[in-house]
C-alpha cells in the first residue's frame, strides 16, 4: 500500500497562473492560497478575516469563480487561473467595479471591499446585467459591519451598466437607477 510522502518532503513544482503571470510553486499541503498571496507574492488586497471561508474578506477568482482564499489549498490550483483585486485592474486603468465602488463611496473601513469587488466580478462575468436581488444573493457570503450594503449594491449595478454600455456599440446599457429590478428586490 503506497504511503503519502511527508509534508516536508520536496514536491515537484506546480504550475498555475496568478493575475496573468505564470507561477510555479512547490506543493505544500499546509499552505493556503491566502498565505501564498499575502506572504509570498506580496499581494495584500486579499484580506484575512475568519480563516474559515465564511466572511468573504479573502474572496478571489479561481477560473472565474469566487472562492475564499483562506480555505483553498495551494496544491488545488494546479493548471488554474487566479485573479486577485490587484489583477482585476490597475491604478491607471481600474476595472469598472473599482471605479464604481469609489464613486458610490461603497466602503468605509475597506476591510471587506476587495472580497466584495471580487465576488461582484464573478457575478458580472456570468450575469452581465444582474438585478438588485441577483447582486444581493451574489454578495451574501461577504460580511461588512460598516453598513454600506446599499452603496455596494448601487456600485455593482453602476459597474454593470458601465460595462454593458462599453460592450455595445453606441452604448445602450441600463442607467443605475433603471437597472432591472423586481418588487422583491426592494
Amino acid at each position: 500500500m503506497p504511503v503519502a510522502p511527508p509534508v516536508h518532503a520536496v514536491q515537484p513544482p506546480m504550475n498555475w497562473t496568478l493575475n496573468g503571470s505564470a507561477v510555479a510553486t512547490v506543493q505544500d499541503a499546509r499552505q493556503t492560497l491566502l498565505d501564498y498571496l499575502r506572504h509570498t507574492a506580496g499581494l495584500v488586497a486579499t484580506r484575512m478575516g475568519c480563516c474559515l471561508g465564511q466572511c468573504g474578506a479573502c474572496t478571489v477568482l479561481v477560473d472565474g469563480r469566487a472562492v475564499p482564499a483562506c480555505d483553498t489549498p495551494l496544491w488545488s490550483l494546479a493548471g488554474k487561473t487566479v485573479v486577485t483585486l490587484e489583477g482585476l485592474g490597475t491604478p491607471q486603468a481600474p476595472h469598472p467595479l473599482q471605479t464604481a465602488f469609489i464613486e458610490a463611496q461603497a466602503l468605509q473601513c475597506g476591510y471587506c471591499t476587495s472580497g466584495m469587488i471580487m465576488a461582484a466580478a464573478a457575478l458580472l462575468q456570468r450575469n452581465p446585467l444582474p438585478t438588485h436581488k441577483d447582486i444581493r444573493l451574489a454578495l451574501d457570503g461577504n460580511l461588512c459591519r460598516c453598513g454600506v450594503h446599499n452603496r455596494v449594491i448601487r456600485a455593482v449595478a453602476d459597474a454593470a451598466a458601465a460595462m454593458a454600455q462599453t460592450a455595445r456599440p453606441g452604448g445602450g446599457g441600463c442607467a443605475a437607477a433603471a437597472c432591472p429590478t423586481t418588487e422583491s428586490d426592494q
